[in-house]
């Protein structure tokens, strides 16, 4: 264990005793409510935590109720590093409170307090909206701290060089904002919540399955979208990528050109469109279609032309989709499934090229992917400088035997690894036992597409549930919806909008499991196919069963079912 100050340890006391009293508070409310404006005085006097606003918003424009928003800081501190954390968070108390609570998980590397309005980019209308109290934090740092500043790309990284704060960010601020949460309501109105939820996209998603595991009698329901819950191995794949893509070209931007990409997505559809009984730009049986596609067939046999790949972009894409491997073969993440929206914009920006001109143009993978790695999910850190070629050049001479052992490492100053901070404790054998126990649900969606966290990992988080448990009792607690062509949380040629909160309310509030999810098309998908109409829609099934064709209109749910594989 690395060594505790004597400031550290009277910190982490009165924080300890803070949160005692705070869930005394949340488990015996007191008679009546206090108004928004009094909330501070009611608990600021609590050691830990300070309270810096508490005012009343009136509905506005986007359908939010009147609601009572309340700021403040948990937990501040001093770290090793010598710079100031705190657990930031903000609350939302709505008027006409539905007696519901929702935990808002947010995605990136959090730092930053995002509105509480359980917003999720597949839902039309937000927790707040429904009458959901929602409570949102920073998960224990700022992502702009003004004393990263000078550091360029890496200064939201910089809180890995902290111990706690990678706890926080791993788990432990979730169990912190909880506390406040349910002490707030007692306060505001009078009571706590009768149904507790947490939901959250892809670093947001693996808060939710850790919690799913570490806080699981707290929860009644979890959503957990797109979850990055190997989050720490799913960084391997950006070095992983960068050298294939240098082994194309020393300038990754040019491995693949859109045109190409468009190609092997357009290739992809030709073979597996018709899977699922119809022709309609989606990929149904995204298992049938991984047989189904052979990339070889995409390579030139002779010069390059616009109608196919040349062998070293067809040798460097079949090794980044089979995921990194040592030198002795052992797979240290997941392989990925083809699909039809690995040529949208939207995965060229995390994989291959970007837009933005202070990253020169490459890709996220290349830049905040590789601060991550660096900072924050290997022991020791690797401090590396914040500009854009120095990420590249980490990336490029990242060694798969040495570095990559670093997510599992832990030593005086870091006595857990970023796998056992960061991923849920039975992850690679899952039971959801305690949730399951306390009669908890979750719901876990993921996008076929997604180029930042496997679609084929969490299917195979979702077999290894279904073994160990059997099909129906690993439905009882926990059902999983791959969502076909979708990208990251959202996006893609995809029906990205539907309503897996409603679905899950439904589950826990009135026993109805989801055997289905209607998903339609979403107005403001910039990568929606010219061709597809708006009002298409698609059911999303439970893994392992894919929609079919059964006969009626093209357009609509109701013409597919759900069937086995």
């Amino acid at each position: 264990m690395y060594a505790v100050s004597p400031p550290r340890l009277a910190c982490l006391a009165s924080f300890a005793a803070a949160m005692a009293l705070l869930a005394a508070c949340a488990d015996r409310p007191p008679p009546g409510t206090v108004a928004c404006a009094q909330l501070p005085a009611a608990l600021g006097a609590l050691p830990g935590l300070r309270l810096t606003q508490a005012n009343d918003h009136p509905v506005d424009a986007r359908g939010h109720p009147a609601h009572c928003l309340v700021q403040g800081q948990l937990a501040e501190r001093t770290g090793i590093d010598g710079k100031r954390y705190a657990i930031g968070f903000e609350m939302r108390l709505p008027q006409g409170w539905n007696k519901r609570f929702l935990h808002q998980a947010n995605g990136g590397n959090d730092g930053v307090v995002q509105p509480a309005l359980g917003d999720l980019g597949v839902l039309a209308q937000d927790a707040l909206s429904r009458g959901f109290a929602v409570i949102s934090s920073d998960a224990g740092h700022r992502a702009e701290d003004p004393a990263n500043a000078a550091a360029g790309l890496v200064r939201g990284n910089l809180f890995g060089l902290d111990p706690q704060a990678r706890r926080d960010q791993g788990h432990a601020a979730i169990g912190a904002v909880w506390t406040v949460a349910q002490a707030l309501m007692a306060r505001h109105y009078g009571g706590p919540p009768r149904h507790n939820y947490l939901a959250g996209c892809a670093n947001g998603g693996r808060q939710a399955m850790v919690a799913a595991s570490r806080y699981a009698e707290r929860y009644d329901g979890i959503l957990a979208g797109a979850p990055g819950f190997n989050l720490p191995r799913a960084a391997l794949q950006h070095a992983w990528d960068v050298q294939h893509w240098q082994s194309v070209a020393s300038d990754l931007r040019r491995a693949f050109s859109p045109a190409d990409m468009a190609l092997v997505a357009d290739r992809v559809l030709a073979r597996c469109d018709g899977l699922d009984l119809l022709v309609d730009g989606m990929v149904g049986d995204l298992k049938r279609c991984q047989q189904a596609f052979r990339l070889a067939d995409l390579q030139c046999t002779g010069a390059k032309t616009a109608a196919c790949l040349s062998a070293p972009q067809v040798q460097a894409l079949g090794q980044s989709f089979a995921g990194p491997r040592n030198r002795s073969g052992q797979a240290l993440y997941s392989d990925w499934s083809f699909d039809a929206g690995i040529g949208t914009a939207g995965w060229r920006t995390w994989k291959l090229e970007s837009t933005i001109a202070p990253w020169d143009r490459l890709p996220i993978i290349a830049t905040l992917g590789a601060a991550s790695l660096a900072y924050v999910y290997g022991t020791p850190p690797t401090q590396v400088v914040g500009t854009p070629a120095a990420l590249v050049d980490y990336l490029a001479h990242f060694d798969f035997d040495r570095d990559a052992a670093r997510i599992f490492a832990s030593d005086a100053t870091f006595p857990e690894s970023a796998m056992a901070l960061m991923t849920p404790p039975d992850a690679a054998n899952p039971t959801l036992a305690a949730l399951a126990r306390h009669g908890g649900k979750m719901i876990v969606y993921h996008g076929n597409s997604d180029p930042v966290f496997s679609v084929n990992d969490t299917l195979a988080w979702a077999e290894r549930l279904q073994h160990n448990l059997g099909p129906a009792a690993a439905g009882a607690v926990a059902r999983v919806f791959p969502v076909p062509g979708m990208g990251h949380c959202q996006g893609g040629p995809a029906t990205d909008r539907f309503d897996a909160l409603g679905a899950l309310v439904a589950w826990v509030e009135a026993g109805q499991p989801p055997d289905r999810l209607v998903a339609s098309v979403n107005p403001g998908n910039r990568e929606l196919p010219a061709g597809w109409s708006p009002q298409r829609s698609r059911p999303l099934c439970p893994w392992p069963q894919v929609a079919r064709y059964a006969g009626g209109p093209v357009e609509a749910a109701a013409s597919f079912r759900c069937a086995a594989p």
